[in-house]
């Protein structure tokens, strides 16, 4: 019976840990940006400028 008890009480203490492990890519993800009708994004500057034709 005990260490049954223990071995829950690992897991349980342990299962935090690794759940945390997994999201260590939390704002780091890409998105990619998206400009309104009539302008391109330009990499130079990182904004949407007016396409001129």
């Amino acid at each position: 019976m005990k260490i049954k008890t223990l071995a829950i009480a690992v897991a349980l203490t342990a299962l935090p840990t690794l759940s945390l492990a997994s999201g260590c890519n939390y704002g780091k993800e890409q998105q990619a940006m998206s400009c309104a009708a009539g302008s391109e994004y330009d990499s130079a500057t990182k904004t949407c400028l007016p396409v001129s034709t």
